[in-house]
């Protein structure tokens, strides 16, 4: 990437994604990114504290997270290569950031354990419907082996609410996610749950967020 970094690449994300020839940008995170901030800003501690992101995609997240909330020490991940490639990409744009969002690390979140040190939150979007059911298991145990104890794992997404869909948006999100892949597909809110409960986790109460969206909250004792 050769062009001047906007004064804040930030602000508008796909204005500078169209300025950055193979700049990943992922078009959701701008639209979520202000509820989801609202929510963690009530959620985790005023103190310094850090995050650990799972399955960070473009970066975006963590950048915009770390910048609202200056507490925050937030870790990016991706199980690819060409993943942290994308994230450091964005990195780049933002070295104002660099001391408080440091370099993704490869994290494969059906594989757990993870490598890394205790953190005070783990938090992922948008994984659980786009992968197999297996990876859902991965990061409700490799979150349980990294947090501190009091520690929380926070999950954002769609979720389907006691076997149904909580709108009709949700059913033809499902339909299509299942064509792409049959592994795919929203998860019940309650098979989470029960997910996380094995692990130890205590289940607290979740957040609804917009566009029927779900922000489930999990705590290590």
């Amino acid at each position: 990437m050769t062009n001047s970094v906007p004064e804040d690449p930030l602000a508008d994300p796909a204005a500078t994604a169209a300025s950055y020839p193979g700049l990943r940008h992922a078009p959701a995170t701008a639209r979520n990114r202000e509820p989801i901030r609202e929510a963690l800003a009530d959620l985790l501690p005023v103190r310094p504290c850090t995050v650990l992101e799972v399955a960070s995609g473009s970066g975006e997240h963590a950048l915009w997270m770390a910048r609202s909330l200056p507490q925050l020490t937030w870790m990016p991940s991706e199980a690819t290569a060409e993943g942290l490639a994308a994230i450091e990409d964005w990195r780049a744009l933002c070295p104002d950031l660099a001391d408080r969002v440091p370099p993704p690390v490869r994290i494969d979140a059906a594989r757990p354990p993870w490598p890394g040190e205790l953190v005070d939150a783990v938090f992922v979007a948008n994984l659980t419907h786009i992968a197999p059911w297996p990876a859902t298991l991965g990061l409700v145990e490799g979150a349980a082996a990294r947090l501190v104890a009091g520690g929380l794992l926070v999950i954002y997404g769609p979720f389907n609410e006691a076997g149904d869909f909580t709108g009709p948006g949700n059913a033809t999100f499902d339909a299509d996610l299942r064509r792409r892949n049959p592994d795919w597909g929203l998860r019940d809110r309650g098979a989470v749950d029960a997910a996380a409960s094995a692990q130890g986790f205590v289940v607290e109460p979740f957040h609804r967020m917009p566009a029927d969206n779900r922000l489930l909250v999990y705590r290590r004792p």
